[in-house]
């Protein structure tokens, strides 16, 4: 049994179809199995829009893909769904828009520009206005995590020492310390990404698929025998 694990997209649809199309080839070669996309489909990158098309088509023409809710697909629909929402998990000087969060590279794949320089009532309204509710209801359902055999697939990790059942969704998709220096044995395998660095790296007990395609880096798949 294998399974494919895409990491954290943020915006770059034609990254992402270029890994399925190399996933494609490797099932051709070594047969057909589940696809798992590990979640942050938007902000940052130039195409957050596209990538949520893409994804939904995808999944609504019946392709076997897995896509995974990360911090930056929760805040974006908070953003919309309520002008004053601040995420949990983000820090408190930071908001949607703020350079680093990327959340204006999203709203302009919809059409609203300079969002990040403009009053921020007249950007909110327009976003709800140009993001399709179905865009909204897609990232909002994902899931959390998904298990399948031995692995665990996340977006950040999981709080060490607590059943997957009892896990929180604040800790699934924004914990970093706590679950990255933990070395122990999870049980199993945990496949996250949410921290970036330079390429896929495997530490025993988890495996870091973040291979920083927020940051110009490129965007990396696995597969997991």
């Amino acid at each position: 049994m294998h399974s494919y694990a895409i990491g954290d997209i943020h915006g770059h649809l034609d990254q992402l179809r270029r890994l399925h199309d190399w996933i494609a080839a490797d099932m051709a070669r070594h047969g057909a199995a589940p696809v798992v996309h590990i979640g942050d489909l938007v902000d940052r990158g130039p195409d957050s829009r596209g990538v949520i098309a893409y994804l939904a088509d995808g999944i609504a023409s019946g392709q076997d893909w897995v896509v995974l809710k990360g911090n930056h697909d929760r805040m974006f629909t908070g953003f919309l769904g309520d002008i004053r929402y601040h995420d949990p998990g983000l820090r408190s000087e930071f908001s949607y828009l703020h350079p680093k969060i990327g959340g204006a590279e999203t709203l302009a794949s919809y059409g609203v520009r300079n969002a990040a320089d403009r009053p921020l009532a007249p950007v909110h309204a327009e976003s709800v206005a140009a993001v399709p509710m179905a865009h909204r209801h897609f990232l909002e359902s994902r899931p959390a995590h998904f298990q399948r055999g031995e692995v665990v697939f996340v977006h950040a990790g999981i709080r060490p020492g607590v059943a997957l059942a009892q896990q929180t969704d604040d800790d699934l998709l924004w914990i970093r310390k706590d679950f990255l220096e933990d070395r122990r044995d999870h049980g199993p395998l945990i496949v996250h990404g949410h921290t970036a660095i330079d390429t896929p790296t495997h530490y025993g007990n988890r495996v870091n698929i973040d291979s920083s395609a927020a940051y110009g880096g490129p965007l990396s798949g696995v597969v997991i025998e």
